[in-house]
């Protein structure tokens, strides 16, 4: 089962809205054939092991890190293939947490008398595919904030320059973490301060991932922004409070798609934003700033990981942007804490990556449980941060 994770986290970035699937097909005591799900589209796991397999998968056990489908969408169900082949015994790690399968396609192998074992490395399973996981039942995204700042917690100088606080090595290990998410989201004013593009370079990546999402209330992104522009594959969605305006025909001639909401505080609210984004099959979102997006996503208790890069800088003063906006609290009691943090360097910064703890309380109670439990990731290893998807 360890062979056949390893095999699926080899797709991490390339199977949404498809889960990370690796299949290995043992016989005898060894291995006869692999596989693991490539890309959305492409032959599941099973499927790709047993073609490599042939007549030999016949009275074979197959390992599979989630559990097989039983039901057509653009591949034809993994159940058929495998009652096809003659396998004898099929080693599952997790139950598919899809409500379309979700113990269907164990049911059916099991009625046709196929010896069916499930939960081993179900933790890992779990870790692997935890965006797919918290998108299936709760019809929200995986979240990661990630932020590059000072030592003091600057994202900018008082006059807004901030190219470059973190170092070039920070900066690869933020495209890797860009090229594993579904989407990157920010706020206006980063655009209307960077004007970033968005897009991952030096990674390989999928050509229409990740999504660039802007959070605009107003709608003030210059139609001429980068992160509009038509040499990027890669959608690019405007989240706003505004209604429909000869702006928002502008930015939708330029080939941005302009999402309406209503204002919640004048704010674009960021729940229903997210649950849109997964009915897009959009399940991982990597938050880039600024603070007081990021303020919102926490007391919205939406973020399920962070990861800041932590620059060897003093910036001070008042008048500088923090990574962490908003009103902040008024009791410690009240502060958000960070499990299985661990700690690396990347040049000359810090990384810290931790996963989100909220406070117990009406909310907390309730939300806070429910989300991390999909925050739970493996033991990264201490040479560079730990990507989760």
């Amino acid at each position: 089962m360890q062979r056949a994770l390893d095999l699926a986290r080899r797709a991490q970035g390339f199977t949404s809205p498809n889960p990370m699937v690796g299949a290995v097909i043992v016989k005898s005591g060894r291995v006869i054939a692999e596989g693991y799900h490539r890309r959305a589209g492409l032959p599941h796991a099973e499927v790709d092991a047993l073609r490599r397999a042939g007549a030999r998968a016949r009275g074979a056990t197959l390992y599979v890190t989630l559990e097989p489908c039983n039901h057509t969408g653009r591949t034809p169900p993994c159940c058929d293939a495998i009652l096809a082949a003659g396998i004898r015994h099929v080693v599952v790690a997790m139950k598919d947490p899809n409500p379309i399968t979700n113990g269907r396609g164990l049911a059916r192998l099991r009625r046709a008398g196929v010896r069916v074992t499930i939960g081993v490395h179900e933790a890992q399973a779990r870790a692997l595919n935890a965006a797919f996981c918290k998108a299936m039942t709760t019809g929200l995204p995986f979240v990661t904030v990630k932020v590059g700042q000072s030592l003091d917690g600057k994202i900018a100088t008082r006059t807004g320059e901030s190219r470059w606080i973190t170092s070039a090595a920070s900066r690869r290990i933020s495209h890797q973490l860009r090229s594993r998410h579904d989407a990157i989201l920010v706020g206006i004013n980063t655009v209307l301060r960077d004007d970033p593009l968005l897009t991952v370079r030096g990674m390989p990546h999928r050509a229409d991932r990740p999504v660039k999402v802007i959070v605009d209330s107003r709608l003030r992104l210059p139609s001429d922004a980068a992160c509009v522009s038509r040499q990027s594959p890669a959608p690019t969605l405007i989240a706003t409070t505004a209604q429909t305006s000869e702006k928002a025909d502008t930015l939708a001639r330029r080939g941005a798609e302009v999402l309406a909401f209503p204002a919640r505080r004048s704010r674009v609210p960021l729940r229903p934003l997210f649950q849109a984004l997964v009915r897009r099959g959009i399940h991982s979102v990597l938050i880039e700033g600024g603070g007081e997006v990021i303020a919102s996503a926490f007391e919205e208790r939406l973020v399920d990981r962070v990861a800041c890069f932590v620059a060897p800088l003093l910036i001070g003063g008042r008048l500088a942007p923090s990574a962490f906006g908003g009103k902040g609290i008024r009791r410690l009691a009240d502060a958000i804490r960070l499990d299985e943090v661990v700690t690396c360097r990347s040049g000359p910064d810090l990384c810290v990556e931790a996963r989100v703890v909220y406070p117990k309380g009406a909310r907390g109670k309730r939300q806070g449980a429910r989300k991390n439990r999909f925050s739970h990731a493996p033991r990264p290893t201490p040479h560079a941060p730990q990507v989760v998807f």
